[in-house]
């Protein structure tokens, strides 16, 4: 093992492979190992332009008292070494001569190591395991490389972020997590730990992660180097703040996207949309966007209003405009082989290609094949059919769907990118899905731009998307995972999220049990980032199977507005509307530290409270930026909720208006049309007013 300094980095050279270790942003590192001659070129997440941080780099001989090597077998052999440090800010990378890392902060104290288990007798787990900390391996036959990283575990470390997983789980210790999106499932592998630092695996290649008692150890089946970035801070804020630095903050959210939202799957026609929005403004209540839901379209893939239900779209969108709501429209990344853009995108080379067998993705509603939004040339090419057929008739929002990609089966193995194989860079399809969509409307002239897209990987954020959890069932078990979701998906650096309130899956609009799950989902749905209904919604209407221009339609679930569950419920649903628009203002700061800061719209508690310890074991609620904390109800039949309220601070009972003390367990009222909040250290909001409960 070869150890110089190349300039501004560390360079580890040995046999063929090579490990960089540079800094990277204000109090970060990036370290890169390749088996090839030539380091991989791609940034991936880090592709951000930073300052050039200057390291400081020092070598020095120590003998076998210096505390730093603790291996008893060391001092058998060896009489001194060589100890090399590269330090940027608040974080120190310590090597010995063999190449073993350890990372420290600013204050000496130890963030993370490397797991070495082989005769390294400059380690102090001097073993004869043969098990490296890091290794790059040539896969046979090809080109590609198996990666692997190991890190040492420790008992008292919490880790929190890596984007969507449907469990119950927020700290992610003790978790084996796949490195892969689905629906439902968004891997964003960035993480906070309670050791005060933020690891981001950066590679979007099919993997695993586990999170063990024993090692943590990261995988890539198929990779051309091991990538990752490391950031130290003295809280979580700081960290995510560092992060969002070097992958990119999220852009300023729109004003419409701090209100209503109102979907269902799904309005057929213009005029039942329309007349939905009529309604709601009749009823004299809060809207800021309709959804006009897939299968509006002549077919998938022609990214256009089918005419015989949608006979005017332009004027749909003027009126919906001033009625005050912006239309947004879903866009499927399938196309159809009968589709009019179906012949120049395989010809232009613009969909993803399979190694084996034909290349369609999807049978669902028609024979699909996924454009490869890899491909800056097919981000072009789409963004110019929705701008001709959408954005020029005065539509700026788009619902982009089926981001994962989903696709029939997930045989990762066999698809194919512009940008490399699927096993070596599928995870990063929604970041160029969104990114198409973000330049075009910029370049369109648009200042805050907004894509809801069912998916997302490290650096997504600063395309202006919004996340969703997919297509979760309606039950309050799925309501509690979706909580984790979303804190999650904050933690791992993407501030705008949301979820379908009630469900996607099931849910009878005439069931008791049903109605009372909304409810309660629906007061959550009023302080998530993004206040969004949307659900199938069975029974389906039961229509026999339609066809227009030999085209399958697909038929639509029942009502979905909030005058849909009974009038006793209306009520209570009516009132969070209001709430919304009265926490506007507040909500607006949010999002404006989420654009300038990189702060989390919602948060788990030690967020804003780290040095409270119980702070970071608290899993139910949640911190919605600083001053409000939030206590979903997901007990059925509830009629109270005990909340841990962080200690540091004075709460008051946005409901009964009854004030605590922090750092205790309190029991709170709440029947149903009632959410927890609790307000912090005096602030005041309007939520609940007299009359209203």
């Amino acid at each position: 093992m070869a150890i110089y300094q190349d300039g501004n980095r560390l360079v580890l050279a040995s046999g063929t492979s090579q490990t960089w270790i540079e800094p990277w942003g204000e109090n970060g590192l990036r370290i890169r190992m390749t088996a090839q001659p030539k380091m991989d070129e791609n940034d991936w997440a880090l592709s951000e332009k930073l300052p050039e941080y200057q390291a400081e780099i020092t070598s020095e001989t120590v003998d076998n008292t210096d505390p730093w090597y603790k291996g008893e077998e060391w001092k058998k052999y060896h009489q001194t070494a060589t100890k090399w440090t590269l330090k940027n800010g608040k974080i120190e990378a310590r090597l010995n001569e063999e190449g073993w890392m350890s990372f420290y902060n600013q204050k000496g104290e130890l963030l993370t190591e490397e797991y070495w288990r082989n005769r390294n007798r400059l380690n102090r787990y001097c073993v004869p395991l043969g098990v490296p900390a890091r290794t790059v391996r040539p896969v046979p036959g090809c080109n590609d490389f198996s990666v692997v990283a190991r890190f040492e575990a420790y008992d008292d470390e919490k880790i929190f972020g890596m984007g969507q997983y449907q469990h119950r789980h927020l700290d992610k210790k003790g978790a084996t997590l796949e490195l892969a999106h689905r629906n439902s499932q968004a891997s964003v592998p960035f993480y906070v730990s309670s050791r005060g630092y933020g690891f981001l695996w950066n590679n979007p290649a099919i993997g695993t992660v586990t999170f063990g008692t024993n090692k943590t150890e990261w995988k890539a089946g198929r990779s051309m180097k091991l990538d990752y970035y490391i950031t130290a801070g003295d809280t979580p804020a700081e960290i995510e703040k560092q992060y969002a630095t070097v992958t990119g903050m999220s852009p300023m959210m729109p004003e419409y996207g701090m209100g209503y939202w109102q979907c269902k799957l799904r309005y057929r026609t213009q005029e039942e949309l329309l007349n939905v929005a009529r309604e709601h403004k009749r009823r004299g209540l809060p809207m800021d966007a309709i959804v006009v839901d897939f299968f509006h379209w002549t077919m998938q893939g022609d990214f256009r209003f089918e005419p015989r239900d949608w006979p005017d779209p332009a004027a749909m969108v003027k009126e919906l405009k001033e009625m005050g709501i912006e239309t947004v429209v879903s866009v499927w990344p399938t196309i159809d082989e009968r589709s009019v853009n179906f012949g120049p995108m395989a010809s232009k080379g613009y969909l993803v290609t399979a190694d084996r067998s034909n290349a369609i993705h999807m049978t669902w509603m028609g024979n699909t094949t996924f454009f490869d939004a890899t491909n800056p040339g097919a981000q072009k090419y789409v963004w110019e059919q929705c701008k001709k057929n959408y954005y020029d008739i005065g539509i700026r929002c788009f619902w982009l769907d089926e981001a994962e990609p989903e696709y029939g089966l997930y045989d990762f193995d066999n698809y194919r990118y512009f940008a490399g194989p699927a096993l070596q860079c599928t995870n990063t399809y929604p970041v160029g899905y969104a990114k198409g969509f973000y330049e075009g409307l910029k370049e369109a002239g648009e200042k805050d731009v907004l894509s809801l897209v069912r998916c997302a990987w490290a650096g997504s954020q600063k395309y202006g998307v919004l996340t969703w959890s997919g297509d979760v069932y309606s039950s309050f078990r799925s309501m509690r995972e979706q909580l984790q979701a979303g804190l999650s998906m904050s933690m791992a650096g993407i501030p705008w999220w949301t979820c379908d309130i009630g469900g996607f899956i099931g849910g009878d609009i005439s069931d008791p049990d049903f109605q009372e799950l909304l409810v309660r989902w629906f007061a959550w749905g009023c302080f998530s980032p993004v206040f969004r209904m949307h659900g199938e919604r069975s029974p389906w209407y039961e229509r026999e199977q339609e066809f227009i221009n030999n085209v399958r339609q697909l038929t639509s679930g029942q009502s979905n507005e909030v005058w849909s569950f009974g009038e006793e419920n209306y009520h209570l649903l009516k009132k969070y509307l209001f709430i919304r628009e009265r926490i506007r203002p507040y909500v607006r700061q949010l999002m404006k530290a989420a654009s300038e800061e990189g702060a989390p719209v919602m948060r788990p508690l030690f967020y804003d409270f780290p040095e409270d310890k119980k702070a970071w074991e608290v899993e139910d609620v949640y911190m919605f930026g600083p001053d409000m904390l939030v206590a979903p109800v997901f007990e059925k039949g509830a009629k109270e909720r005990t909340i841990y309220l962080p200690e540091g601070s004075v709460w008051q009972d946005a409901y009964t208006r009854e004030t605590y003390q922090g750092g205790q367990y309190v029991t709170v009222p709440a029947p149903l049309g009632i959410i927890p909040v609790m307000l912090r250290d005096g602030k005041q909001y309007e939520i609940y007013v007299e009359g209203e409960v």
